[in-house]
């Protein structure tokens, strides 16, 4: 694993009221969370790179308020439109 080093204001973890190494966590998962929003990389990257569980970083989602799922309507409603097409299965009424 790489080391990356930033500088920081001491009087930053004062403010934060967090020591260093709780700085860089929440650091770590600020990031993650932000590439993931940005659908820059998927949960299981982003919970690797924040240093969480799969479910950890979900729940970190949520805290945020970032939507786990990526797809937009649009997006869902076009792939099942094309599903029993590339399936070769007949197709069965939603409800």
């Amino acid at each position: 694993m790489a080391t990356v080093t930033i500088e920081v204001p001491d009087d930053a973890f004062a403010a934060l009221r967090r020591l260093p190494k709780e700085f860089a966590q929440e650091m770590r998962v600020a990031a993650a969370v932000h590439w993931y929003r940005r659908e820059l990389i998927s949960q299981g990257k982003a919970a690797e790179i924040a240093g969480l569980t799969r479910r950890e970083f979900l729940e970190a989602l949520f805290r945020e308020q970032v939507p786990v799922c990526q797809v937009t309507i649009e997006e869902l409603a076009e792939e099942l439109k094309s599903w029993p097409a590339s399936s070769g299965e007949a197709s069965t009424p939603l409800p």
